[in-house]
C-alpha cells in the first residue's frame, strides 16, 4: 500500500514524523493532497497536555483541522468534484440522520467525526479522505493559505448569525485572537459601523484598527466596561466573547444594554463559572452558546473571495510538515507577535 508522511502526537510535547499508509476513499469521498493547515489553539493544547476535557489523545494522533488541499482522486459516487479541484475542507462531518442534522443544526450532531479530535486523524499529513459534501471548491483568487483560514473564519460567520447581528447595532467583542479578529470581520461584512474590541496585545488591537474596528481597548491600560458603556452610550447591542475566562464571560453582562443579545463563543476551561444572574435576568438579555458551526463555509469563502474579509493579514508565519513541533511550539513562544500560524504542505 502506498505511503505518506504524518506528523503524529505520541504524547505532551512529543510529535514524530512518521510513515502511514495513504487512505483509501469511498464512494462518496474525495482523495485530497493536503496543501496548507492552520495551527489552531486546540491544536497546541493538545499538543501541550494531551487532552481537551474529555477528549483524551489515548494513542499517537494527527492533528489539525484548519485545512485546504487538491482533490486527487473521487469514488464512484462523487459528482460536483474533479482531480485538480482545490477545496476548503469542513472540519465535521455529522450522521446526517439525527434530528438535529435533518434540522440544519448539525453542529450539535451527537456522532459527529471531527478531524483531529480523538479519535479521529487530522489534517497535519500528505493526504486525507473526505466525504464530498464537505468539501468546498475555492474560487481561482484564493490561495490554499485562505482556504485553511476558511474554519476559523466559519466560526465568526456563524457567531454573527447567533448573534442576528444587523447594520443598526453596536458591537462589542471581548478578544482579539484569531476568532476575534474573526468575529470582527463577519459582523463588518453584515454592515456594522460600530464595533468595539478588547485585547491584552497591542499588535493584535493595532491589526483588529486595520481590520475595522472603530475603537480598541487595551485592558491592561484602561477598564473595558467603562470605556465600552461610554462608547455605546450605555452598553452594546449585541456582545461577543471570543476568551472563556471567568471575567470576560461576567463583563459581557456588564457591558450589554437592556434587551441585548450576548453570544459565548471562547471555551472555558473550567467546569463552574460564577454569573451574577440578577443582572443578567433585570437586563433581559438573551444568552447563546455556539458550538462549532454550521452551514458557514460557503459564505466564508464567498467573503474571502470578494475582498469582504481580510484573511491573509492574520498568517503571521509559516512551517513545513517536517517543522509541525515548531509550528505547534511558536504561538507559546511568541504570544506578542503571532496571531496565525500556517503549516504548508
Amino acid at each position: 500500500m502506498a505511503k505518506m508522511k504524518a506528523a503524529f502526537l505520541h504524547k505532551p510535547g512529543d510529535i514524530r514524523i512518521d510513515e502511514t499508509d495513504i487512505p483509501v476513499i469511498e464512494d462518496d469521498e474525495a482523495l485530497i493532497k493536503i496543501r496548507a493547515v492552520g495551527v489552531c489553539g486546540s491544536d497546541v493544547h493538545f499538543y501541550n497536555k494531551g487532552r481537551i476535557g474529555d477528549f483524551i489523545v489515548k494513542r499517537p494522533l494527527i492533528l489539525g483541522h484548519e485545512c485546504a488541499g487538491e482533490v486527487v482522486e473521487i469514488g464512484k459516487n462523487v459528482k460536483n468534484l474533479k482531480p485538480g479541484d482545490r477545496v476548503a475542507i469542513e472540519a465535521g462531518v455529522p450522521c446526517r440522520k439525527c434530528y438535529y442534522c435533518r434540522t440544519g443544526r448539525y453542529n450539535l450532531c451527537a456522532d459527529v467525526t471531527f478531524l483531529a479530535t480523538p479519535p479521529f486523524h487530522g489534517a497535519f499529513c500528505e493526504y486525507i479522505v473526505h466525504p464530498e459534501d464537505y468539501l468546498f471548491k475555492l474560487p481561482d483568487n484564493m490561495t490554499f493559505e485562505e482556504g485553511a483560514m476558511i474554519e476559523p473564519l466559519a466560526v465568526g460567520v456563524y457567531a454573527a448569525e447567533r448573534g442576528d447581528v444587523n447594520v443598526k447595532n453596536t458591537v462589542a467583542i471581548i478578544g482579539s485572537g484569531p476568532i476575534g479578529l474573526m468575529i470582527l470581520q463577519s459582523v463588518r461584512a453584515r454592515g456594522v459601523t460600530d464595533v468595539v474590541i478588547t485585547d491584552l496585545q497591542v499588535f493584535r488591537l493595532e491589526l483588529a484598527k486595520k481590520l475595522g474596528a472603530s475603537l480598541t481597548i487595551n485592558v491592561t491600560e484602561d477598564d473595558p466596561v467603562e470605556k465600552i458603556l461610554d462608547f455605546t452610550n450605555g452598553g452594546a447591542d449585541v456582545v461577543m466573547d471570543a476568551v472563556g475566562l471567568p471575567e470576560t464571560l461576567q463583563q459581557t453582562i456588564n457591558i450589554a444594554r437592556m434587551g441585548a443579545t450576548i453570544v459565548w463563543v471562547g471555551m472555558p476551561t473550567v467546569d463552574e463559572i460564577p454569573i451574577r444572574a440578577v443582572e443578567a435576568i433585570c437586563k433581559d438579555v438573551d444568552i447563546r452558546g455556539i458550538f462549532r458551526y454550521a452551514n458557514a463555509y460557503p459564505t466564508a469563502i464567498k467573503m474571502v473571495s470578494n475582498d469582504q474579509v481580510d484573511v491573509k493579514s492574520m498568517i503571521t508565519t509559516t512551517f513545513t510538515l517536517d517543522h509541525v513541533q515548531e509550528a505547534l511550539e511558536y504561538p507559546g513562544k511568541h504570544p506578542e507577535t503571532c496571531i496565525k500560524v500556517i503549516v504548508e504542505i
